[in-house]
């Protein structure tokens, strides 16, 4: 049995007491005001202390309260540097960590799923886990034809743990809210919990995987490791080495940071048009920065749990839309924005001023190169968080269509992992090739029906001599 269900109720107090520490941490706030210390400095303090607190308490649990973190960690950069400066490092950490489970429990699992005889797939099995993530932990091996491997064991009870985190993340989500400006917190734990199903399949994880494994196989740029073996509660893939993108963005070189964005941008927006499919969980702990041909690095991309399926690839509205938002032309923009649900039929708003609201995030696609910093994220996230501000309660009249919140998303999370490398990217570059409706002519595109095929990996018996 997992340590998981067994320890609900004690997941649960955890999260429960959140909202509590949050109520006592506002009380102390007013004290410190009426003490003297001005609102800014004590709002400050309140989110610096809340924030950590909640980190604190998302990375001694797995499960949903992980996944709500990791997905957090990407928009860090959103935060005023004084008070990201000091818990940037426990972020950080949820990207690549979590306690392991216990090693018997590990081995019940591969018994119980490849048989009584499960050592017999590998030559070499590692005990202690290579990494821990929000359902399952990382261990390497090498299988039992010679190639080194990454066997991903999901944690049992793993379901049950992300639900109810969820849910309990959920009944509080507009405390959380205040913590990274500009995200609303509750479509992104509602969203999270909608995909518990696809995250816990590793058969479709697998599919996924094996279609862009095949897709990018030859690709200079970008490598995915190829799909071994696949049952239920494990999947087993090639193994690559290479730099965490979080180290890169800690201690890489500006090359590095400058390569390893340009490569991430283009992984954001040719995925879809090569394989159908959007790699929906842009943490960094799911990206290496590995050596590659010509003294260049490539991009190494893991875990497909959570993907988008977009047979067509991106939709061609947002090329399209973007496209005439750097051409001027507002009242193009804002009827195409109404016919997409972006604005719902009983509001009316000034085309010039939705225009206004877009171009300063569309920024980067403007220029030639376009350096990508915290500073900059913070003042987007400012300018559309502050309830003073005009693209705040604009902002607050658009609707975000359920078709377009997944890519939203993955988007946001991207350009948020881009500020954290802080990275200069040929972002024009990528849309004209990949984004479809951004340039005039048609963007290039892989196979996007690749998607739908089921991926032919190998899942024969070990052999005898193993």
């Amino acid at each position: 049995m997992s340590d998981l269900p067994r320890k609900a109720v004690t997941r649960t107090a955890k999260l429960a007491a959140l909202p509590l520490g949050f109520a006592g941490r506002a009380t102390w706030g007013l004290g410190k005001r009426i003490g003297g210390k001005s609102a800014e400095i004590v709002g400050r303090e309140l989110q610096q202390r809340t924030a950590e607190q909640l980190f604190k308490v998302l990375g001694e649990l797995k499960g949903g309260a992980m996944k709500f973190g990791q997905a957090l960690s990407v928009f860090e950069s959103a935060l005023p540097e004084e008070i990201a400066g000091p818990y940037r490092a426990a972020l950080t950490k949820l990207q690549d960590a979590a306690p392991p489970m216990p090693t018997r429990t590990v081995h019940s699992v591969l018994e119980e799923r490849l048989g009584e005889e499960w050592r017999e797939w590998f030559l070499e099995f590692e005990d202690k886990p290579a990494a821990a993530a929000s359902i399952g932990q990382v261990h390497r091996a090498v299988w039992h034809d010679g190639r080194e491997v990454a066997v991903k064991v999901q944690y049992p009870g793993a379901g049950e743990a992300l639900l109810s985190d969820l849910t309990q993340l959920g009944r509080f989500a507009r405390l959380l809210g205040p913590l990274i400006p500009g995200v609303d917190v509750k479509p992104l734990i509602e969203e999270l919990r909608d995909r518990v199903s696809e995250e816990l399949d590793y058969g479709m994880e697998a599919q996924a995987q094996q279609v862009h494994a095949e897709e990018f196989a030859d690709d200079p740029d970008v490598l995915v490791p190829a799909v071994v073996h696949q049952c239920e509660q494990v999947l087993v893939t090639e193994w690559i080495d290479g730099i965490p993108l979080s180290e890169v963005i800690a201690d890489g070189l500006p090359e590095q940071r400058d390569r390893a964005g340009q490569l991430l941008a283009r992984f954001l927006f040719s995925g879809p048009a090569r394989t159908g499919l959007l790699h929906a969980d842009p943490h960094p702990g799911n990206f290496r920065l590995l050596p590659g041909d010509n003294d260049d690095w490539r991009l190494g991309v893991l875990d497909f749990g959570t993907v988008d399926r977009l047979p067509g690839g991106l939709p061609s509205t947002i090329g399209d839309s973007l496209r005439m938002a750097l051409d001027g032309r507002a009242e193009a923009v804002y009827e195409m924005l109404c016919e997409e649900g972006f604005v719902k039929d009983e509001v009316e708003l000034d085309p010039e001023a939705v225009l206004d609201y877009l171009l300063p995030i569309i920024e980067p696609a403007q220029v030639e190169e376009f350096e990508f910093t915290r500073g900059w994220m913070r003042s987007q996230a400012g300018r559309i968080a502050d309830p003073r501000s005009p693209a705040y309660q604009l902002g607050k009249q658009l609707n975000l269509p359920p078709s377009y919140l997944l890519i939203h998303r993955v988007t946001l999370s991207t350009i948020g992992v881009l500020c954290q490398l802080g990275a200069r990217v040929r972002l024009r570059d990528e849309l004209e090739a990949w984004l479809p409706g951004f340039a005039e002519e048609e963007p290039l595109t892989g196979d996007a029906d690749t998607a739908d095929d089921c991926a032919d990996f190998a899942e024969e018996e070990p052999a005898a001599e193993a």
